[in-house]
């Protein structure tokens, strides 16, 4: 098992509104290298890449995973987001947008997080 999977395996969603690692990088006590922000969401490089160009972005309000997300939630400015900033680094022949949700789909930190992987050919299926 990958240690990626390993940690999704041990996460858990919701553990008592304890701080993810992510609300951590929003309130600036865990540093990131943030490439774009805004009132709603935040979008920074990942620490264990897995492209030559793999950021997330986060919702600022805290929702654990994309199987609860309700309808007044701005899924659709998180994904305009990622594009805008997709372009801005360059990925102009494609890149993947990847969402996990729970312990199967490998989500190993409960905060929604889309994850833009790109800057070489990615390949099929992914897992």
């Amino acid at each position: 098992t990958s240690p990626g999977l390993a940690c999704a395996a041990a996460a858990a969603p919701g553990a008592g509104g304890a701080p993810t690692v992510f609300s951590r990088i929003i309130a600036r006590s865990v540093p990131a290298a943030i490439l774009y922000e805004d009132d709603k969401c935040l979008a920074f490089r990942d620490v264990a890449p897995q492209a030559p160009v793999h950021f997330l972005v986060i919702p600022k309000r805290p929702i654990p995973r994309i199987s609860r997300v309700g309808p007044q939630d701005l899924l659709g400015h998180l994904l305009v987001v990622a594009a805008r900033t997709a372009q801005a680094e360059g990925l102009a022949d494609g890149y993947r947008l990847v969402i996990n949700d729970g312990k199967h789909g490998a989500q190993s930190v409960y905060h929604l997080h889309l994850h833009v992987l790109g800057g070489r050919q990615l390949g099929w299926p992914p897992g």
